[in-house]
């Protein structure tokens, strides 16, 4: 790995924990960890968002304050929310794949079908972590609580990491960005 990759997982890492610990408290807190996520994925190639969010993940696993809350340790990923947190891997992993950087809805509907990917794993880990119905949470109730009151505000969110992403391609190295 090149140094320059090394510097740019680095710092994408270092966005996604001050993202995450910039919070409004709610069941599931709001971030601006979807931002970080997404402008990454918009303005990078697979390797370096991978190993970002790879980053991201092992260093709050090994329980560095990196997730919201300043909260860092298995039990954030095995708790309620950790399914959202999985989730960015694989929603990276479709924004890769689908993105088309050379225009703004080329990244922005990429990043709504990589947050649908992350709302999905998200909320099945939420159902699954209170037993679902034998507990008395429906899906329904998952999604109530951990997908519509977050639909607006993430959606600006992508709008937002697109937007930026376009800004700062001129700024980043062409080799570390996926081409137009």
């Amino acid at each position: 790995m090149k140094a320059k990759e090394i510097a740019y997982i680095g710092i994408n890492t270092a966005l996604m924990i001050i993202c995450s610990w910039i919070s409004v408290p709610a069941a599931v807190p709001f971030t601006l960890q979807t931002f970080a996520v997404f402008l990454i994925a918009d303005l990078f190639t697979l390797k370096i968002s991978m190993w970002s969010m790879m980053v991201y993940l092992l260093l709050g696993l090994m329980g560095f304050p990196a997730f919201s809350g300043m909260k860092g340790g298995i039990s954030v990923l095995m708790g309620p929310t950790g399914g959202y947190i999985i989730g960015f891997v694989f929603s990276v992993l479709f924004v890769e794949k689908l993105k088309k950087p050379d225009s703004l809805m080329g990244l922005f509907i990429p990043d709504l079908i990589g947050l649908f990917i992350c709302y999905l794993f998200g909320s099945l880990w939420f159902f699954l972590a209170f037993k679902g119905p034998d507990n008395g949470v429906s899906v329904v109730r998952v999604l109530e609580l951990c997908v519509l009151p977050f639909i607006i505000p993430d959606t600006l969110k992508l709008l937002l990491a697109s937007f930026c992403s376009q800004k700062l391609r001129r700024f980043t190295d062409p080799s570390f960005q996926d081409s137009p």
